[in-house]
């Protein structure tokens, strides 16, 4: 089985790599870029969207607060950009949010935060891969008819990607991240031209209709309640930012430098496009409508169920470039493409972050283990499974998942930025140098405005949106939370009990006598040989166990017994209900009761099969009474196996394939290396 699973293994992920050349998966900023910051870059694909969505409610003329709102945003981008640059030179061992948090504020506040960590990350491939289907699904119907496949699908695509290793994946995902990011600057600086130069009219294709509003003239706090939705939603465009946080150990020397270059660099792009899209949204007139079917009118009539409203971005993209053009191709295709590979940030950001988790002993240990292509890829699959349960639950609409989107991440956020400042007061007491303390207390600045200004912006979100899907997010993070604990508990209590006392102890002091017990169905060349193995063994006392299943082989065994001499006493079990396991584990837990000091040593002999369809029909009963004795305090079980005759023709079969090699699977070392066994080979030989 291991040779048919290793061949598509390595077709799909590639040769398995050393440990030593972890570091020749390190990132470059380049490829770092496109790696960590597709989220925040791509969300300028739907986030512009969400924010004339929730507007619209209010109709047409609440349109005019939107560049507002992109104002709002882009402060709140740069602050946090400018908070997490003091946090990437601070924490550099890629816990981020989690490690400042548990650090500064104590474990109970890391665990928060790594529970909304790990809600986003799910969200994040959710949304993103959604957003990107319905992109897609404008110019594919097949792709809308089958929404959900079609989702789960990329997801899988996405996951083979990132099990083949980071840096093979970014290398993928770099080309169509920075022709995305190219597209819309293009976009951007032709639009503006044609506009502020040209004086030309640029008009979307939805320009010509009207929006019925579902709450007219809002005025007082409905009006600010609904800008303050409008502006939770478009801070969409901030989710993903602290994915390079936790990612700095994946980048080149020197490692916080460069993650703060990336940081820096992925907020100005992400902040220039969510503007001008905004800007040339507003200059071609883009209408967007939460229900389209009924609250967009052509002509004062509703537009109906078959319209389809597609996003922002591809509105503008057909206002400047005109519909058919090679470069709204080029962008369309850009666009759906780089929202599928959003999700990647995720996918660097959540393994990490189970790993870190699990050495801390909140998750299971396997997802600290790396794989064949040293990725975490458990944690991998984990988020693959998680996401896709969501895209199915949701139906893959972005809309509705969006509404849980955004909680976590200014959860971590917030806890993070109030770590910081945590951290910087603790250094300040002890620090004499003053160039080291007018640092600190910059830094300290700019994470105490960080944390007010996303705590405010937490609370606007959760008020905004909790009715709307936030408290599945909430729900989330509450069951994460618990596991965790959960776990965290387990594996304290597990390594109390294994714990080593100092002094003597039941468990180092030598039994009084051991007591062994061959259990015994029938005599055959398995029986005679842990026989012989127990007598190897020099036991206090020995006997041979039998159940009286069947009266007439009972009898049989008896007289063969008795025929052939053996000298080791056969003590018989009746057994009413012909059952077999219980009775022998009655009988071992009174020998253990007459003599709690002793030592219960219970030898099975198995017979060892080759073929996987032989199991099912042997070595049941073996195994139910090892599952069982393994739960019996002071039990020593032994298998004593006999390879049949089957079993030694699967043996030789695997030698012969001994010098068959799986694609992928030969040369695993350095070109040197190999090299030199080659030179030594010959003169082996000779």
């Amino acid at each position: 089985m291991s040779k048919l699973t290793d061949v598509p293994k390595r077709i799909l992920i590639g040769r398995a790599l050393r440990s030593d050349r972890l570091g020749e998966t390190l990132l470059p900023k380049r490829v770092a870029l496109p790696v960590f910051a597709s989220d925040p870059l791509s969300s300028v694909a739907y986030a512009p969207g969400e924010v004339l969505l929730v507007l619209s409610i209010a109709g047409l003329s609440a349109y005019h607060f939107s560049p507002w709102i992109a104002v709002a945003v882009v402060v709140l981008m740069f602050t946090v950009v400018a908070s997490y640059r003091q946090n990437v030179h601070a924490y550099p061992s890629g816990g981020g949010d989690y490690e400042v948090a548990t650090t500064n504020l104590g474990p109970k506040a890391g665990l928060t935060v790594a529970s909304a960590l790990l809600v986003d990350y799910v969200l994040t491939v959710a949304v993103s891969i959604s957003s990107g289907i319905e992109n897609l699904g404008s110019a594919i119907p097949f792709v809308v008819e089958h929404k959900v496949f079609c989702a789960s699908a990329v997801i899988v695509l996405l996951t083979l990607m990132n099990l083949r290793g980071v840096k093979e994946s970014g290398k993928l995902f770099a080309i169509p991240t920075y022709v995305f990011v190219t597209g819309v600057f293009i976009m951007i600086a032709w639009g503006s031209f044609r506009g502020l130069v040209l004086g030309e009219t640029m008009r979307a294709p939805t320009a010509d209709f009207e929006i019925k509003p579902e709450h007219q003239g809002l005025a007082g706090f409905a009006l600010v309640f609904l800008l303050l939705r409008a502006f939770s939603s478009g801070c969409a465009a901030l989710t993903g930012v602290e994915a390079i946080s936790n990612g700095v150990p994946a980048f080149r020397k020197p490692k916080s430098r460069n993650a703060a270059t990336t940081l820096a660099l992925m907020g100005l792009l992400a902040v220039t496009m969510f503007c001008g899209i905004i800007g040339l949204a507003m200059a071609s007139n883009v209408r967007m409508a939460e229900n389209p079917a009924h609250d967009l009118l052509d002509k004062g009539v509703p537009v109906g169920s078959d319209y389809v409203q597609n996003p922002v971005i591809s509105q503008v993209a057909e206002a400047v470039f005109g519909k058919g053009s090679f470069l709204f191709i080029v962008l369309a295709a850009a666009t759906a493409l780089v929202l599928f590979l959003a999700a990647n940030t995720a996918y660097n950001g959540f393994p990490v972050l189970g790993s870190i988790l699990a050495q801390d002993r909140y998750l299971p240990r396997q997802l600290h283990t790396r794989g064949d292509r040293l990725a975490f890829s458990n944690g991998i699959v984990l988020l693959a499974g998680a996401a896709a349960l969501l895209v199915w639950v949701y139906g893959a609409d972005s809309t509705r998942l969006i509404q849980l989107y955004i909680v976590g991440v200014f959860v971590s956020f917030t806890l993070s930025q109030i770590g910081m400042v945590r951290h910087w007061n603790r250094h300040l007491a002890t620090e004499t140098d003053l160039a080291k303390r007018r640092h600190m207390v910059r830094s300290r600045a700019i994470n105490t405005f960080g944390a007010f200004f996303t705590g405010l912006v937490l609370v606007v979100v959760l008020v905004t949106k909790f009715t709307h899907g936030a408290w599945v997010a909430l729900l989330g993070m509450v069951i994460f939370y618990a596991t965790m604990t959960a776990i965290r508990r387990h594996y304290d209590h597990v390594a109390k009990e294994l714990a080593a006392p100092d002094g003597p102890s039941d468990d180092s002091v030598r039994p009084s006598r051991i007591h062994s017990v061959v259990l015994i169905s029938k005599i055959h060349r398995p029986a005679l040989r842990a026989l012989a193995y127990a007598k190897l063994l020099r036991a206090d006392t020995l006997e041979a166990l039998s159940v009286n299943v069947d009266p007439a082989d009972t009898k049989a065994l008896r007289d063969e017994w008795e025929r052939r001499g053996i000298t080791v006493p056969l003590k018989v079990l009746d057994s009413p209900y012909r059952e077999v396991t219980r009775p022998v584990i009655e009988y071992v837990k009174s020998l253990r009761r007459e003599s709690p000091r002793d030592v219960v040593s219970v030898i099975i002999p198995e017979y060892v099969v080759g073929h996987w369809y032989e199991h099912l029909l042997h070595n049941q009963s073996a195994l139910r009474l090892k599952g069982r004795l393994l739960f019996t305090p002071g039990v020593m079980v032994t298998s004593v196996p006999y390879q049949l005759e089957s079993s030694e023709v699967a043996k030789k079969r695997a030698g012969r394939r001994q010098d068959w090699n799986a694609p992928g699977a030969v040369r695993r070392g350095p070109a040197q290396e190999q090299a030199k066994e080659q030179t030594k080979e010959p003169s082996g030989k000779e």
